[in-house]
């Protein structure tokens, strides 16, 4: 179906030419799913908008071929790869809220490819597109052909260009990063959708992801690309079991797994002894029947409805779910960034829950609980260096002077790794492993006893995962802290935590010691979550044929 030869693609930047694909070669078979993995500037999603001819205005393929059943992409002209993109070769994109125009109706904008494509009329058209809804399984499919981008969840925007994608039938479907963001079920239940329209329809497909573990369970084949070349090709039990390349061991290492250690997701030159967390029995945090209720269009929306936990001096609990849970609203309230209904926030014995969010800012207990967010470059003020942005807690809430903040910043950069050259750069000029350091130092410069930390590496490379979390374990043995852990990636919760507690529809369904949770779980649900999350077979040590069985 597709031969690419030795791809180069170069980009012309202010400090020169940068080759960011340097002489790709691979093939696509009929009916095949390939997938593409690496980190973040391999040159994976460069390699797939070069094969569409999608690059930036400053992208320019300098070399190579791109064959497609005979048709020579390189030298095809705009008109004739306007007819290809959709109706032979098509793409779902990382970010689909993104991809998606958010003033028009999701139903018109599958029209627009439909008639483009000339696989409906005007007449047909709506027709058809609901029929394109139906397909990746959108309930009320003829309500959300009328909704708008904002309306919908991550998942259903997700189905939506998925729809787009496939609305014309195409022979190539190339996935890049289709389910970054989205929760464990609804992320099996797209590469589910996903496996099974390829299969029905004899298609063949590009996955793109840095998750192994995903590539190993949905491809037939596997592409290992860094900085811009491919370092290694194979079976997905080649390359889990006997990877040939240094960096794909790292990657196969650092992938978060059952019966792994942290310190085990680290080169073995990384692996120092691991110093053991200073608990205690004291309670830090209670909380009691808490409950949130917002009003909505249609009623009162019950987000939370009477939690109750204790998280103890030392000790990191894990909060898990899919979206739409209770996870973050539940975060927000104890961080004091929104008001409770009613019920209580005893931390050391005293009820936050009687201080209004708006202002807890100004309470002298605000430095005693901090937060770590997800996504760090939207927490950040992107006018602010790094220095600035860790050093802003010590001018709001700290009596030092301007040389002992500096003397601070400096020390908690040293204390989660950040380069001090570092400090003087601006959120874009730094990697997301980096970024995701500043907001942990920005987190603890006030010693806070208590971090809640939201997803903190959901966005990251799995090696870059993996010191993040290594960092974290390290800071809770120095400095004592208490971590709730907000996450949907139950491998990494079970990793780093002691203590999980499950939440659906805004309720504790299930709760216990990590390795009870995992092993023995006592809800239907949490057993859920735990099919839904992908299992990398090395993980669990599984043999070649085992393996086989396992993906079957």
């Amino acid at each position: 179906m597709l031969n690419v030869k030795d791809l180069k693609v170069s980009f012309q930047t202010r400090g020169g030419q940068v080759d960011a694909v340097r002489g790709v070669s691979f093939e696509l078979d009929k009916g095949e799913t390939l997938g593409i993995v690496g980190e973040s500037g391999s040159g994976k999603s460069v390699t797939s908008y070069a094969l569409m001819r999608i690059l930036d205005r400053g992208g320019t393929i300098t070399g190579g071929a791109l064959d497609y059943e005979g048709v020579d992409l390189k030298a095809a002209t705009e008109a004739a790869m306007r007819d290809i993109r959709g109706r032979e070769i098509s793409m779902i994109f990382q970010n689909p809220r993104a991809a998606l125009n958010p003033i028009r109706k999701v139903g018109h904008q599958l029209e627009d490819v439909l008639r483009r494509h000339a696989r409906a009329t005007r007449s047909t058209a709506k027709a058809e597109a609901i029929r394109a809804l139906e397909a990746v399984k959108i309930r009320n499919p003829e309500e959300r052909y009328h909704a708008y981008p904002f309306e919908l969840s991550g998942g259903m925007c997700q189905r939506i260009v998925i729809a787009i994608a496939l609305a014309c039938d195409p022979h190539i479907l190339i996935s890049d990063e289709p389910t970054t963001g989205l929760d464990i079920t609804t992320q099996k239940a797209v590469m589910d959708l996903v496996s099974d329209l390829i299969r029905d329809r004899g298609m063949s497909s590009i996955l793109i992801t840095h998750d192994l573990g995903m590539a190993a369970q949905y491809c037939d084949r596997i592409v290992v690309m860094k900085d811009g070349a491919i370092v290694e090709t194979g079976k997905p039990e080649a390359l889990f079991f006997s990877p040939q390349h240094a960096y794909t061991r790292k990657l196969v290492d650092a992938t978060p797994r059952a019966g792994a250690s942290v310190r085990e997701l680290l080169p073995e030159e990384m692996r120092t002894p691991l110093a053991p967390p200073k608990r205690s029995d004291t309670v830090l945090l209670d909380v009691r029947d808490l409950k949130k209720t917002y009003q909505g269009k249609s009623g009162p929306v019950h987000a939370v409805k009477g939690i109750s936990f204790q998280i103890r001096e030392g000790e990191c609990v894990g909060l898990v779910g899919e979206s739409g849970c209770g996870k973050s609203t539940t975060s927000s309230m104890l961080v004091r960034l929104d008001d409770p209904t009613s019920g209580e926030i005893l931390f050391d014995g005293e009820d936050l829950a009687k201080s209004p969010a708006r202002a807890f800012a100004k309470d002298p207990r605000r430095s005693s609980i901090q937060m770590v967010f997800q996504d760090a470059t939207d927490s950040f003020n992107p006018r602010h260096t790094a220095q600035q942005l860790i050093q802003e807690p010590l001018d709001r809430l700290s009596d030092l002077n301007r040389s002992e903040k500096k003397a601070r910043v400096e020390e908690l950069a040293d204390l989660v790794g950040l380069p001090r050259p570092l400090l003087t750069r601006f959120p874009h000029q730094l990697s997301g492993g980096q970024k995701a350091r500043v907001g942990i130092a920005r987190a603890i410069a006030l010693n806070p006893k208590f971090l809640i930390l939201d997803e903190p590496t959901a966005a990251l490379d799995v090696s870059i995962q993996a010191v993040v979390l290594n960092l974290l374990v390290d800071l809770r043995a120095k400095l004592g802290i208490s971590y709730l852990f907000v996450s949907h990636d139950l491998h990494v919760v079970r990793l780093l935590c002691d203590h999980v507690i499950v939440m659906k529809d805004g309720e504790i369904v299930e709760e216990g010691p990590s390795e009870q949770v995992m092993q023995n779980p006592s809800s239907d649900y949490t057993r859920e979550l735990l099919s839904a999350a992908p299992h990398p077979p090395a993980a669990a040590g599984l043999a070649a044929p085992e393996f086989q069985e396992n993906i079957a």
